[in-house]
């Protein structure tokens, strides 16, 4: 396992960061835990939550993720070997601050998260979402608060859009706060377009790490997937059509397959060695529902392509 520093903070994450999104949603414990257990021994450190998972299925009030992580790390006793990130935004109770990132609703978030993760810090706090409501003085005050109080080591955001991500660090570097150390964007070789450009040129400028979430594009990118044929329909497999299955979703997953067989690579590592050749890139979040399937991932990611070759396939 490759590791490397966390934007400009002094903070060594692994090359690889596992998503935990299905666990307690289309994982249960038992399998999230031989999950968990398959990362640390390839030596993953950098793993990923929020609190709301998985808050959109019926029967889970969310917090789901959080406790099964809490709970395995109490039971292994290696907190102190994870880079443990979760998130803030998404509603997790009643009331005027029940969501958004208003200070209370930040600082009751935290108090909670910590409580389910049995642990008295977290190493990267994020907003999960923007919030054009509340003043973005107050979310970094609230952020740096925590900071301060030793509660979060390093602070985060995720889709944000390049405008909004600016004036949050011009904020924080103006009043002396904790800024942003990274994004967390939806970006694969699909969906390219709401990353690159302005939004990478100031992640790059800034010196934020990415972490970007759906590397394979929900398993669009994986080979299940073509316009004369599709797996059996879910849910999740409508929502991924209806996202990546657009003509130029199909184009790009067909230039990806053209590319992939001559040069000895699945369509996997095509897809995770295209995503790491990116120059923004640190960490691509990496989700698995079996341990299986997570080190057929891990391998995936261990391929870098060169700049020539990333130019080649697009």
């Amino acid at each position: 396992m490759e590791y490397r520093l966390l934007g400009r903070t002094g903070l060594q994450v692994s090359s690889v960061c596992l998503g935990t999104m299905q666990m307690g949603w289309r994982i249960d414990e038992a399998k999230s835990i031989e999950v968990l257990d398959a990362f640390i021994e390839r030596g993953g450190t950098f793993i990923d939550t929020a609190d709301m998972y998985s808050s959109w299925v019926e029967g889970n009030p969310g917090g789901v993720s959080e406790a099964i992580l809490g709970r395995w790390m109490r039971s292994r006793g290696n907190r102190d070997r994870i880079v443990l990130a979760t998130k803030c935004r998404g509603k997790m109770w009643e009331g005027p601050d029940g969501e958004g990132l208003s200070r209370s609703h930040i600082l009751r978030a935290c108090e909670e998260s910590l409580r389910r993760l049995q642990t008295d810090r977290i190493d990267l706090y994020q907003t999960h979402w923007d919030d054009d409501v509340v003043p973005q003085e107050e979310t970094a005050s609230a952020l740096d608060d925590l900071v301060r109080a030793g509660k979060v080591r390093f602070v985060g955001c995720s889709n944000f859009k390049a405008a909004r991500l600016g004036t949050a660090l011009s904020i924080s570097d103006r009043r002396g706060l904790a800024r942003y150390a990274c994004l967390q964007p939806l970006y694969n070789f699909i969906v390219r377009e709401k990353f690159e450009g302005d939004l990478e040129r100031l992640c790059r400028s800034e010196g934020l790490a990415v972490i970007p979430y759906s590397p394979l594009a929900g398993g669009f990118l994986t080979g299940r997937y073509s316009q004369r044929s599709a797996p059996p329909g879910t849910d999740r497999i409508e929502n991924n059509l209806q996202r990546y299955g657009t003509p130029l979703g199909y184009e790009r997953l067909e230039r990806l397959r053209t590319f992939a067989p001559p040069h000895g690579l699945t369509l996997i590592q095509a897809a995770l060695g295209w995503l790491y050749a990116q120059p923004a890139v640190t960490a691509p979040i990496v989700g698995a529902n079996s341990a299986a399937q997570l080190e057929e991932n891990l391998k995936a990611a261990e391929t870098r392509l060169t700049p020539t070759q990333a130019g080649e396939v697009g």
